[in-house]
């Protein structure tokens, strides 16, 4: 792709992500969530496969109807209260709707189809995009209308997206549909906490972004897409696998690094709410996801050759270290202690 070209998409993206978060009214919002679409879909398709040409229109299909359902929720809520601002969505019909919406743009249970098909369809690095940057819009709207939000709807939607989540990312073999099934489960975990501590699901997403970014960075840097693959990187780096393993364990929430801290204390809301069933089902199908993690984990680094595996090695090509993989893995590991200075006081 031409240069100019890519940063005239990449600009946009950060354009319409900065419009939707720092917007009151709910047209900038909604604008700024068209910008980011369309920004996007380049990115997705530049590759000129049919699987990528596939999922960019999947994901425009899914994102248009998402963002009419964001738009037609604030018609009715300014229909019905003569507000257009954010932070006063008190219609009950509107905030379910715009829940509806968010849900899908996210790509929460029972709105998840599309996403584990787009990040297939999408190079690693758009993958990574769409898995952080691309999320942190929608997010922001459920954070500023989290007052009047329905618990119960955002519960069985979290807990749903949990367990599908884990349940579905068990016996796939290609990572990047792997990692969308993860981004799935630890959206679940988001939602559950937004309506009780939206902070916590904001911390939640930052750390989550974090981890995620030096997973997909780190593969990248590998040249992975299938597990097959993933068994032949070993011998070629040893390093980085030894890294790819303790932040994959991180992303799964392992103690003591860094995934465990938003677990921990959206657990511990959790309890504080009396809604202490819920986190023990949220803490058990955590462990669904923790299965398909270390089984990526034991094809990066415990898969010593010689092996058994039908895959042609790939070639050693020594290619210079990426600082930013080095940071992101770092600070996916350690910052477990910075918890007292985070959590509430309360």
């Amino acid at each position: 792709m031409n240069p100019q070209a890519k940063l005239v998409f990449v600009s946009s993206i950060l354009l319409g992500t900065t419009i939707t978060i720092s917007s009151n009214h709910w047209i900038m919002a909604w604008a700024g969530l068209e910008i980011n679409t369309l920004a996007i879909l380049p990115l997705i398709s530049k590759s000129h496969h049919p699987r990528a040409i596939e999922a960019a229109t999947k994901y425009f299909l899914v994102q248009a109807a998402a963002s009419t359902l964001v738009l037609f929720s604030s018609l009715i809520n300014a229909w019905c209260t003569g507000q257009w601002d954010i932070t006063q969505l008190t219609h009950p019909t509107s905030s379910l709707i715009l829940t509806s919406a968010i849900a899908i743009k996210l790509g929460l249970v029972p709105f998840h189809f599309w996403f584990p098909e787009v990040l297939q369809g999408s190079p690693l690095t758009t993958g990574l995009l769409l898995s952080t940057i691309m999320k942190f819009p929608p997010i922001t709207l459920l954070y500023m209308t989290s007052p009047s939000l329905n618990p119960t709807l955002l519960t069985t939607m979290a807990i749903l997206s949990t367990a599908l989540g884990g349940w579905m990312g068990l016996n796939q073999t290609q990572i990047r549909k792997i990692l969308a099934f993860s981004s799935i489960s630890h959206l679940g975990w988001m939602a559950i906490i937004l309506v009780y501590d939206p902070k916590l699901t904001l911390m939640n997403f930052y750390l989550y972004s974090m981890m995620t970014a030096a997973v997909f960075l780190t593969l990248n840097s590998m040249k992975v897409l299938k597990l097959s693959t993933l068994m032949t990187t070993w011998a070629k780096t040893p390093s980085l696998s030894a890294m790819l393993l303790l932040t994959l364990l991180s992303l799964a929430g392992l103690p003591p690094l860094t995934g465990f801290l938003p677990k921990w204390l959206i657990i511990q809301e959790l309890t504080k709410q009396d809604m202490a069933p819920t986190a023990t089902i949220m803490a058990l199908l955590s462990l669904l996801g923790l299965f398909f993690y270390l089984r990526l984990a034991y094809c990066a680094t415990i898969t010593l050759p010689p092996h058994t595996t039908n895959h042609m090695k790939a070639w050693r090509i020594t290619k210079p270290t990426n600082t930013m993989i080095a940071i992101l893995t770092t600070m996916s590991l350690t910052l477990l202690p910075i918890s007292p200075m985070i959590s509430p006081t309360h």
